[in-house]
């Protein structure tokens, strides 16, 4: 992600820590299941953690959870979040999840939600979440897949991008990225439609 996205992150960070959550039962269940993959030894890292409500939410069942995101000001909203659920075992860090910033792994789980779809260079990042699995380790995302060749979002979206109102999107479809993640390495082992929509696929890959 570049620093034009860390700008637009930070700008809009305040007002997105203040959004409702849109789908609750599509959220929780997809919370539920990321738990079942989840052990209490797991050392896990999410990329794209916004606000961080979802490693919130999961740092209770994993051994220690290092949650990133582009933007400084999301970062420093999780990290008063976190302090005030009493945490110990999250930590926040500002990193890009394309372009070589991560910490250092390894790493039994990377967690990707409405993240992958935001990169500005989708095939490096997935290449660099697989260098930071351990063997076997598992990706569990879900991402917003706009694609397809009568995409009614491509001209909304352009335009708002136009007045610095929305930020670069991939637009993906599922198969697509069913075929990205596999090409880097992964095999899908679960996928999931929490939200009843083909447009927000989540899928759990395994390192080769």
């Amino acid at each position: 992600m570049t620093a034009t996205a860390a700008i637009f992150w930070d700008k809009v960070a305040r007002k997105y820590a203040a959004r409702p959550v849109g789908d609750i039962p599509a959220y929780e269940a997809t919370l539920d299941h990321t738990r079942s993959y989840l052990k209490a030894g797991d050392r896990v890292l999410e990329i794209g953690c916004g606000t961080g409500s979802t490693a919130i939410a999961l740092a209770p069942s994993v051994a220690e959870l290092v949650a990133t995101d582009v933007s400084a000001e999301m970062i420093e909203i999780g990290r008063e979040k976190t302090w005030d659920a009493g945490l110990q075992n999250l930590s926040f860090v500002q990193a890009a999840a394309d372009r070589g910033e991560l910490p250092e792994g390894p790493f039994d789980a990377v967690l990707a939600f409405n993240a992958l779809h935001l990169l500005d260079d989708l095939d490096a990042g997935l290449a660099e979440i697989h260098s930071l699995l351990a063997p076997g380790g598992l990706m569990i995302s879900k991402t917003v897949c706009l694609g397809g060749p009568l995409s009614p979002f491509r001209p909304l979206i352009a335009t708002m991008q136009l007045f610095n109102k929305a930020p670069h999107v991939l637009y993906l479809t599922a198969d697509a990225l069913r075929i990205r993640i596999e090409a880097a390495g992964f095999e899908i082992t679960d996928t999931q439609d929490f939200n009843n929509s083909a447009k927000r696929p989540y899928f759990v890959a395994r390192k080769r």
